[in-house]
C-alpha cells in the first residue's frame, strides 16, 4: 500500500477525496492537512461532513497537519484540494521538495510544463512532468485534472475527435450546487432560478480543452465556444454539446465510436476506471442527473441525445458527468494510478 496526504482534507472537493479512497486496492490514507485553525484536532471531530456515506474510521481519527513539507512527512502521492488562492505556491513548494502533486487545483493548469491530465483523453501528455521536472530544477512535480465542466466534455470529445476530427465546438453547460463549493450558492439567489454566469468558467473551459485535446507542444486548432450556467441541481454536470466535424458523422455511427471507445485506464484495469468511460443512452430524456450521475461509480460520462443539426456540418449531443467524482476527485485519484501503473510512482 503506498501513502497518501490529502491537503486540503476538510473542505468539500478534500471530503470526496477520502470518500474515495476508502478501501483503496493501492493508496492508503496516511496524513490529512488543512488551514492552522484545524490543526491539531482529530479529522473526524473537525470536519463539518457533508457526504452521505459516513467518515471513514481509519481517517476519523488521523490528527490535522498544517499544510507544510515538514509536517507531511514520508508519503507517496499528495492529492492537493485547496482552494486556486492557496494552492499556487503551496504545490510548488510540495513539488520542490520531492512531492509527486495531483492537484484539483486551477493555479497551475495552464503552465506550459504541466499536464491537465484527463487520463482516457491525453494519458500521454503524462510526460510533461519531464520537462517540468529538468526545467525547474525539481525532483517532484504537479499533475492537474481538468476544470470539472471540462473534464466532462473532453472526455465525450474523444472518440469523436480521434474518429471523425472537429472544426469547431459550442457547449452550454448546466451546473450543479456542489460545482461552487460549499458553502456554495445562497439558497435565495438560486431556488426558483438559474444563474447564467459562473465567474471565469467560460475561459476555463476554452483554454483547457484545447491543451487537453492538443499535443505535447501545442493546443487544439479548433474553435471552442462555451456558455456557462448555474442551476438548482446537487451533483451533475449536464452539457448540451454542438459540434462540426471535419469528415461527416451520421448519429447513428457516432453513438457506436462513442459506446465502443476504450483507453489506456480500461487496457490497464486501474481501480478508478470505468469499464465503459462512455455510456450512451437512447431514451429521448435521457441523461439526467439524478438518474445516471453514479454510471461507472460516477467515473463514467453518459451521452444521450445525439442527433444531426441541419444548420450546423455535424451534429448535437447532451453529455452528463458527476462533477466532483469525474470532473474532481475522481480524476485525480484516476491520474496517481496511471502514474502507478507507467512507473513514475
Amino acid at each position: 500500500m503506498l501513502k497518501v496526504a490529502i491537503l486540503g482534507a476538510t473542505g468539500m472537493v478534500g471530503q470526496k477525496f477520502v470518500e474515495l479512497l476508502d478501501r483503496h486496492p493501492w493508496f492508503r490514507v496516511e496524513a490529512v492537512a488543512a488551514s492552522e485553525r484545524s490543526v491539531g484536532l482529530k479529522y473526524g471531530q473537525l470536519t463539518k461532513w457533508k457526504l452521505p456515506t459516513p467518515i471513514p474510521e481509519d481517517v476519523k481519527e488521523l490528527e490535522v497537519l498544517p499544510v507544510d513539507t515538514r509536517a507531511i512527512g514520508d508519503v507517496d502521492v499528495v492529492y492537493s484540494a485547496l482552494p486556486a488562492e492557496e494552492a499556487g505556491k503551496t504545490e510548488e513548494e510540495f513539488a520542490r521538495a520531492g512531492y509527486l502533486v495531483f492537484s484539483n487545483a486551477s493555479s497551475h493548469r495552464m503552465d506550459e510544463d504541466v499536464p491537465i491530465l484527463n487520463p482516457e483523453v491525453n494519458c500521454e501528455h503524462a510526460r510533461m512532468i519531464d520537462e517540468q521536472r529538468k526545467k525547474r530544477g525539481w525532483n517532484g512535480a504537479i499533475v492537474t485534472n481538468p476544470n470539472c465542466t471540462t473534464a466532462i466534455l473532453t472526455l465525450s470529445l474523444k472518440p469523436i475527435k480521434d474518429e471523425f476530427g472537429i472544426r469547431r465546438i459550442l457547449v452550454s453547460s448546466m451546473q450543479a450546487l456542489s460545482g461552487a463549493g460549499y458553502p456554495g450558492v445562497a439558497s435565495l439567489d438560486i431556488t426558483d432560478n438559474v444563474i447564467p454566469f459562473i465567474k471565469s468558467e467560460e475561459e476555463k473551459v476554452r483554454r483547457e480543452t484545447l491543451k487537453i485535446m492538443g499535443d505535447l507542444k501545442k493546443p487544439a486548432q479548433f474553435g471552442v465556444s462555451a456558455s456557462c450556467h448555474r442551476v438548482n441541481t446537487t451533483d451533475g454536470h449536464t452539457e448540451a454539446v454542438f459540434i462540426e466535424t471535419r469528415k461527416e458523422a451520421r448519429p447513428q455511427l457516432v453513438a457506436e465510436v462513442m459506446s465502443k471507445f476504450q483507453a489506456e485506464p480500461q487496457r490497464l484495469s486501474l481501480p478508478t476506471a470505468p469499464k465503459q468511460p462512455i455510456i450512451v443512452r437512447h431514451e429521448e430524456d435521457r441523461p439526467q442527473p439524478k438518474l445516471d450521475r453514479m454510471e461507472g461509480r460516477g467515473m463514467s460520462v453518459v451521452v444521450g441525445r445525439i442527433r444531426e443539426d441541419p444548420d450546423l456540418d455535424g451534429f448535437k449531443y447532451i453529455v452528463l458527468g458527476h462533477n466532483t467524482v469525474r470532473g474532481a476527485a475522481g480524476c485525480s485519484i484516476l491520474n496517481s494510478e496511471y502514474f502507478r501503473a507507467i512507473g513514475y510512482i
